[in-house]
């Protein structure tokens, strides 16, 4: 009886957390995520190293892929994971665990000690309200581009979590991607994200 309340109280905590982990696999890496460099870096702006920044991100859920843009050259495409059921169509509602479709723009850097660094976009945008308020239900949102989880911060884990779409509706890049992303956006970049 008590190994039954242990799961549904792990089972409700993932539910409250924004994007959740995957299960890891292979070799879980314990030690303690410190942030406060990466705090420190982002009050000062300093974080913002590369002499091209991205102006702008197209994301292709079907592909799978993230590809970033400097004055309309394209500069990476990285692989991505997206949320649960990223293919039954665009998000309508909070907890539907479908990333969302539309045009957006980064609107926060956040240091996060559970998924690396994250990139926050507009998500619910006009569109987005709009669609959720004719439905009456809440359409949700801290969507973002985030790294990857504690236990896959070296990358060692890359090809299992790439391989599943284990978010709720974000956008899941390798932390070696994250990096790069992290030193050449700025707020107020363009996301375009389709189907």
């Amino acid at each position: 009886m008590k190994k039954i309340y242990v799961t549904i109280a792990v089972a409700m905590g993932l539910l409250l957390v924004g994007c959740q982990d995957p299960k890891p696999h292979g070799k879980v890496d314990n030690t303690p995520y410190k942030i406060e460099s990466c705090l420190h870096d982002l009050s000062l702006g300093a974080e913002m190293t590369d002499p091209r920044p991205i102006d702008k991100i197209v994301v292709y859920k079907s592909k799978r892929e993230l590809t970033t843009y400097h004055k309309g050259q394209k500069v990476d495409t990285f692989r991505i994971s997206l949320g649960k059921n990223a293919d039954k169509g665009n998000k309508i509602k909070a907890g539907d665990y479908k990333t969302p479709e539309g045009h957006y723009q980064i609107v926060r850097k956040k240091c996060d000690p559970r998924l690396y660094r994250s990139l926050m976009i507009s998500y619910p945008n006009e569109a987005d309200k709009k669609r959720a308020a004719q439905r009456g239900v809440d359409p949700g949102g801290y969507i973002t581009i985030h790294g990857q989880p504690k236990w896959n911060a070296d990358g060692h884990g890359d090809a299992y979590t790439l391989a599943h779409d284990w978010t709720e509706g974000c956008m899941a890049v390798p932390n070696r991607a994250m990096a790069k992303l992290w030193h050449s956006v700025q707020n107020g970049v363009e996301v375009v994200i389709y189907p």
